[in-house]
């Protein structure tokens, strides 16, 4: 009997002094599709036609068994292309074009939907949102338009004079908001899939507009597998994990 009460009183101790420190923290990382949407494609989702593959690199930490934050770090590019579409038939006639890298660092809140961010078995659905920044080095291109297609007193011609004269942006803040879901594999492996799209407050992120969609701002989003793998002490008295 002593020697419950002398367990329950270091569990106690151990619970209020280091649980804090187990499997607070989580390091992850997952390769990517990046999704350009903006005014050189006609797609509603997005140029599917001309993502490009890169990676996400994030680190987290609990703040409890539903909430986290996690910083992220996403790492790849985008690209548009009028000519990749037959239809509407004048984009292949405007031919606009662009390409830029991107690298994007965030912070966002995570909430896990069915509470398990100590779990080390099962499957749960998660939620973020947050803020920050994504750094560009935007080339356009317009060399192939056909300005003898869209005539004399063209919008798009007269557009074109507008943005050529525009600076582009190197650096834009965005707002992330994206859901995933995760299996636990194990106490200190997890696996994920996660989709997020990006609020960017800019219609130059593909270098056009007055010759495009002057009335609507360009975005991206990102498609994503990978690891997390979770960090902490363990706790060899198997002492309960308080949840909150």
């Amino acid at each position: 009997m002593k020697k419950v009460i002398v367990v329950i009183i270091v569990c106690i101790s151990f619970t209020a002094g280091a649980q804090e420190k187990i499997k607070k923290f989580e390091i992850g990382a997952s390769p990517a599709l990046f999704i350009y949407q903006g005014d050189l494609t006609p797609e509603q989702l997005g140029a599917f036609k001309t993502m490009r593959v890169g990676i996400i690199i994030h680190g987290s930490k609990n703040l409890s068994s539903s909430f986290s934050l996690r910083t992220n770090l996403a790492i790849g590019g985008l690209r548009g292309d009028d000519a990749k579409y037959n239809n509407p038939e004048y984009r292949k006639q405007r031919n606009f074009n662009f390409r830029t890298p991107v690298v994007e660092l965030s912070e966002l809140l995570v909430w896990n939907a069915f509470g398990k961010n100590y779990a080390e078995k099962g499957v749960s659905p998660y939620f973020f949102a947050g803020a920050g920044i994504s750094i560009l080095k935007i080339k356009r291109d317009w060399s192939n338009y056909n300005a003898a297609y869209f005539g004399d007193g063209s919008e798009i011609t007269a557009g074109l004079a507008a943005d050529a004269n525009h600076h582009l942006p190197k650096m834009i803040p965005v707002i992330p908001v994206g859901a995933g879901v995760r299996y636990e594999v194990s106490q200190r492996f997890a696996v994920n899939a996660e989709a997020a799209y990006r609020l960017v407050f800019t219609d130059y992120m593909d270098g056009f507009s007055r010759a495009a969609n002057p009335n609507k701002n360009d975005h991206y989003h990102t498609t994503s597998i990978g690891a997390i793998y979770k960090m902490g002490i363990k706790n060899k008295l198997e002492c309960p994990v308080i949840k909150y």
